[in-house]
């Protein structure tokens, strides 16, 4: 492992604690063999972030923080205890998340407490099946007292990306 790697390394570990938290950062980084970086062509900033050739991260330029991919989402949802970094929602609308639909207060059952608005959230059902990725939107004391309005804005379900791989 040469220098400027380690260096790279470090400073994706310290944005992920930020992020996530170290125990998400552990679970995410447990070995740094099979790990390899991809920098932008124009500014040479990291970008996206692989284990074993699967995209485990994605660097949003605007802000420099992450973005999660189901591999990651897969990796945590193994690795951690419900409902960490996630929103267990109602089976019966399994089917429309994984289409990449909006979640709604309503339908959450359990979410992480220590989510803040715009935070990375990994989005189950009852039977902790990964359904989508996305962003809390509001608080959490809103999300569990709110009847209606949107709580995660999904930005990838898991259907939709079986359909894009399929094309």
């Amino acid at each position: 492992m040469n220098i400027q790697f380690s260096l790279a390394l470090r400073k994706i570990k310290t944005v992920c604690d930020y992020q996530f938290g170290p125990d998400i950062t552990s679970i995410l980084f447990k070995t740094a063999e099979n790990l390899s970086i991809e920098r932008s062509k124009k500014t040479k900033r990291i970008r996206y972030i692989y284990l074993d050739n699967n995209l485990l991260l994605t660097i949003r330029p605007t802000n420099g923080l992450f973005t999660l991919s189901f591999f990651s989402a897969d990796l945590i949802i193994e690795n951690s205890l419900s409902p960490r970094l996630r929103a267990v929602v109602l089976n019966e609308i399994s089917k429309y998340i994984k289409m990449g639909r909006n979640v709604f207060c309503k339908h959450i059952i359990n979410i992480d407490e220590r989510l803040r608005p715009m935070d990375e959230i990994i989005v189950v059902n009852q039977d902790n099946e990964l359904l989508a990725i996305g962003r809390l939107i509001i608080p959490i004391p809103y999300v569990k007292d709110f009847k209606m309005g949107l709580a995660i804005n999904v930005r990838k379900g898991i259907d939709k990306l079986k359909v894009k791989n399929r094309i």
